[in-house]
């Protein structure tokens, strides 16, 4: 999925205790089957601009807030169908899911329509998409932020020293309370993964089909490896792209994001040298030691609100796309010159509160400021380009204790049905956090790696070996046999 910088920065930031899959699956085994959605037209604004957008249909479904009261207060799912053109060669339902957590993903399927979602697949399947609980045009969340708190988003501040720490944690205190005394936090201890999970299972069971299989992307890998790990039975083809470990969006997901930077930047560097015209040098190091150069005066004198950890975010979020490496070179030329650039448009208040939501309520994040300062420390050594971000402070630390389970976790119980498929040099999901949950799937997975960078392979990505892999699986159920290193492919 296409990242904007505010999205980007927002959403780019492990449990001890853990259920199993069937344990955690039992909290749905004895509720009624939902009843049948009622689609309509989606709402004009909720479709994408594109040829399928007036194709897709849209509905509501009550699920529970809390499974283990199937009976008691409900919430509301908005879901989406972008159905088969082929009665004929339809052969299920694809449930999807782009990201986030807090991201909409009601018009997921248009999007992936008109990214060039291979013509066989749209014929297999009915594509769902949904906005998680909390999310959208569901039944939303909040934290109730201020404007200059969205305008912060969720990327704290680069830490240079332990004082900087300190001085973040007040901040990040205070927006753990604002999300624990909003007028939503009765949904506090109920948005986590596992019941999102549940919330598919429910869609799954209203469109009356006895499994569904799956395509999620960043940490949409995570929640289809909660879904298939606590309905293995329900799950039929689950292709897993650009994956979280199996913590999902823990502490240490959020850290792994400055490794992330370390293994996407060479290619910036080898393009910026390549292209001379910019001025930020004619050779890789050049390059790299242009953007520790520019950092360091940004943090000490701002251009036009651009700041250093503004800089920083601003070159992660671009890395996530191959096309975008000409407007960072243009960027950084700008900000070299001292000329301001546009301002970023505002981080939306219920994505940032459903981003909040999820990642602190899944799993326990440190809560003393020494943990924060000493990692702070210990990543910016180790990745000196974010690891002062990404070490430092943020609310989960603050958030309150009631959670109602523990996280599920991921393992190799179930059908071998799952598909990973991952760039080498992805910022967002580094490989090391993919080859983490590779091996707690174990026999259930099969991996492709793709020799490329960014955030995103299929159907975004240039690299037709993943790709054919992907869309083999998803309409045959063709499979590599084992796990499948693609090559490095020439741009198009």
């Amino acid at each position: 999925m296409r990242k904007t910088l505010s999205l980007a920065l927002a959403a780019t930031a492990v449990a001890a205790v853990a259920i199993s899959g069937a344990s955690a699956a039992t909290l749905d085994t004895v509720t009624a089957t939902p009843d049948s959605l009622q689609w309509s037209p989606c709402p004009q604004k909720t479709a994408s601009q594109n040829a399928d957008a007036p194709r897709l249909e849209c509905a509501t479904l009550d699920v529970p807030l809390d499974y283990r009261d199937p009976d008691g207060r409900q919430i509301e799912i908005a879901v989406s169908r972008l159905a088969s053109k082929d009665p004929s060669k339809r052969r299920g339902v694809l449930l999807t899911n782009p990201g986030g957590p807090g991201v909409s993903g009601l018009d997921y399927p248009a999007l992936l329509a008109g990214a060039g979602l291979p013509k066989d697949v749209l014929d297999s399947y009915d594509v769902i998409g949904f906005d998680p609980r909390g999310v959208g045009r569901s039944t939303p969340v909040t934290c109730d932020l201020t404007p200059q708190q969205q305008a912060r988003g969720n990327f704290p501040p680069y830490a240079h020293t332990a004082a900087d720490v300190a001085k973040e944690a007040p901040y990040a205190r205070t927006i753990a309370e604002q999300c624990a005394t909003s007028r939503t936090a009765w949904m506090l201890p109920y948005t986590t993964t596992a019941n999102t999970a549940r919330d598919m299972d429910r869609i799954r069971a209203a469109l009356g089909e006895p499994t569904a299989s799956y395509f999620g992307s960043s940490y949409g890998s995570y929640l289809g490896a909660v879904y298939t790990t606590m309905f293995p039975g329900r799950s039929d083809r689950i292709v897993l792209d650009s994956n979280m470990g199996p913590g999902g969006y823990a502490l240490a997901h959020f850290r792994s994001l400055g490794r992330g930077m370390e293994d996407r930047f060479p290619d910036f560097a080898a393009y910026a040298a390549a292209h001379p015209k910019h001025g930020l040098g004619t050779t890789p190091e050049q390059v790299t030691a242009k953007f520790f150069e520019l950092a360091k005066r940004l943090d000490a004198e701002p251009v036009g609100g651009i700041d250093g950890t503004l800089f920083r975010g601003v070159t992660f979020d671009r890395l996530y796309v191959e096309g975008l490496m000409s407007q960072l070179a243009e960027e950084w030329q700008a900000l070299d010159q001292g000329e301001p650039l546009p301002a970023p448009p505002p981080v939306a208040e219920n994505f940032l509160a459903g981003h909040f939501y999820v990642t602190c309520g899944d799993s326990r994040w440190a809560g003393k400021v020494q943990d924060y300062q000493r990692n702070a420390a210990i990543d910016r050594l180790k990745y000196p380009m974010l690891g002062g971000t990404t070490g430092n402070i943020k609310p989960c630390a603050y958030w309150p204790d009631n959670r109602v389970e523990p996280p599920v976790r991921i393992g190799d119980r179930g059908p071998s049905n799952v598909l990973m498929v991952q760039n080498e040099r992805d910022p967002g999901t580094p490989l090391t956090s993919a080859m983490k949950l590779r091996r707690a799937l174990g026999d259930r997975a099969t991996m492709v790696t793709a020799d490329q960078g960014g955030h995103g392979v299929y159907p975004f990505g240039r690299n037709t070996c993943a790709n054919n892999t992907v869309t083999a699986f998803l309409t045959n159920g063709q499979r590599p046999a084992e796990d499948l290193a693609c090559a490095a492919e020439p741009n198009k």
